[in-house]
């Protein structure tokens, strides 16, 4: 037995030193972590708990048959991030550069399964050169057996990806389907890299401006955090656990520390009564939720939209706000989908909104029309309309035409409509209105300056104010800025219970 059990050792730390010291100290003059380094430094101490160390590929050509490929170039397993159970995947650059094989995607996909089974977040971290093609077609099943359990995930448990090296290809897609992209700096990500590109198109273009964190954060709003390298990543993980569930049939973690509800003078300011005049809405979330603490998502990503997670009460909470200082707050392509899709995983993982509105409109052009502002815009529509959470909505200044309705309003979605004194509610901004409703009167006016302030004045007391959305039953109640927060919690609480029944059916077609 002591024999055996000196050979099961001697197994057990060849395959975990993977491709070797040499491979791994490369990998850290790169600037990167292993994959076991990246696992130590997320998990909590002594949790992790490794499934298929001994696991090999079974191809024989192409000179695999001699080739040793330790725990087949990813590692897997289950462990407990501050106590809670998750289960993960980290590829192993290392090994194969990373290369995922047949064996290599069964094991990543068992994780996900078990992740399933136990209601458990799943993490991948991505650094892996793509498809094994010593392997062929049976490379290509295993990318199609992960896809298909991140698809069975999708809903039911949270998925993080973190990019920390490169992903290409098809590798590309299993990050694409799940909730939340890490990428660091340090890593690209592309379905065709820049020699494809430029054989194809002639288009000449660096991996980085193709693929790199910035580019996908500014440009195609794939990535949902930029970290500046593993262990950043690593931690921007750790904190957006700390806000979701496990699951959909659970509860997100209570987190005490601020029950107070007293006022915040402060907020009473923060808005400019002029709705010409910009703000930054992030100091209006800071003044309600618990310590100031809002995780932004996809904050260098359509700006004009903030999106992100908080606590009100030690309960976590997303949030959904104009940003009236980038493009007035108005909705653009991006902002529509970037909140949609925000919308939709909070209501699959029964996380109560709060959305602050202050919007001029859907962004007029002619590059918007084109590229899909009524399908866009009506994700945006779909997503409320479609959710079951508690829903609140609080109307700060402008809250005008179309763009109003699809902001949570009463009438698709909101269980409740709070409106702070400076709010105006409208088809559209009363200098617009007068413009159209009253041409003529103006124009034969003395003293057209005049006469146009005054008529935008009787437009505003008449359509614009919250009373009047409130003696509508439009608005629950017009409040005090520095008493928000009091309001907000109180309506949590009360809509915590809350039931809502949908017609049967197996699901809606959001407009994609």
């Amino acid at each position: 037995m002591d024999d055996l059990i000196a050979e099961l050792h001697q197994r057990r730390a060849e395959t975990e030193s993977g491709g070797g010291e040499a491979r791994h100290e490369k990998q850290r003059s790169q600037g990167k972590m292993t994959a076991r380094e990246r696992i130590g430094g997320l998990v909590d101490n002594d949790s992790f708990e490794e499934f298929g160390l001994f696991a090999r590929h079974r191809q024989t050509k192409f000179g695999m048959l001699t080739k040793s490929a330790p725990a087949d170039g990813v590692v897997t397993g289950a462990a407990s991030i501050d106590g809670r159970l998750i289960h993960l995947a980290s590829q192993d650059f290392s090994v194969l550069g990373g290369s995922a094989g047949e064996v290599h995607s069964l094991k990543v996909a068992d994780a996900m399964h078990r992740s399933l089974k136990t209601g458990s977040p799943f993490v991948f971290i991505n650094d892996s050169g793509g498809a094994r093609v010593q392997e062929g077609i049976d490379s290509l099943s295993g990318y199609g057996q992960v896809f298909h359990s991140n698809v069975l995930l999708s809903g039911a448990v949270p998925q993080i990806s973190l990019i920390c090296g490169p992903c290409a290809g098809g590798a590309a897609y299993s990050p694409a389907l799940t909730d939340f992209i890490i990428q660091t700096r340090k890593a690209q990500m592309f379905i065709t890299g820049p020699q494809v590109i430029k054989q194809v198109t002639g288009e000449d273009i660096t991996a980085e401006a193709l693929g790199g964190a910035d580019s996908h954060m500014a440009h195609s709003g794939v990535v949902h955090f930029v970290a500046e390298d593993d262990d950043d990543a690593l931690h921007i993980c750790r904190r957006l656990l700390s806000f979701l569930p496990s699951n959909n049939l659970e509860e997100a973690p209570y987190v005490p520390g601020d029950e107070g509800v007293d006022p915040n003078p402060e907020l009473n300011n923060i808005v400019p009564v002029d709705p010409k005049v910009g703000y930054d809405v992030r100091q209006v979330i800071a003044g309600v939720v618990d310590r100031g603490d809002f995780l932004e998502v996809q904050a260098g990503h359509a700006p004009n939209m903030v999106i992100g997670f908080a606590r009100i009460l030690g309960n976590t909470i997303g949030i959904i706000a104009n940003q009236p200082a980038v493009l007035a707050g108005a909705i653009n392509n991006q902002a529509a989908n970037k909140a949609a899709r925000f919308i939709r995983f909070c209501n699959a993982f029964n996380l109560p909104m709060v959305t602050m509105v202050d919007v001029p409109g859907y962004l007029p052009g002619v590059e918007q029309e084109y590229n899909g502002i009524i399908r866009n815009g009506a994700k945006l529509l779909f997503a409320y309309s479609a959710a079951t959470v508690p829903m609140i909505q609080l109307i700060l200044r402008k809250s005008y035409g179309g763009a109003h309705v699809a902001m949570c309003s009463r009438d698709i979605a909101a269980d409740c409509v709070f409106a702070w004194p400076t709010a105006e509610i409208a088809v559209m901004g009363a200098e617009g209105a007068v413009e159209i409703v009253f041409r003529k009167e103006m124009a034969e006016a003395e003293d057209k300056a005049a006469r146009r302030a005054e008529l935008i004045q009787e437009y505003r007391d008449a359509f614009a104010s919250p009373y009047v959305a409130a003696g509508r039953r439009l608005v629950d109640d017009i409040i005090e800025p520095a008493d928000t927060r009091k309001h907000i919690a109180r309506a949590l609480e009360y809509l915590k219970n809350k039931r809502d029944q949908r017609p049967p059916k197996k699901h809606g077609l959001i407009p994609l």
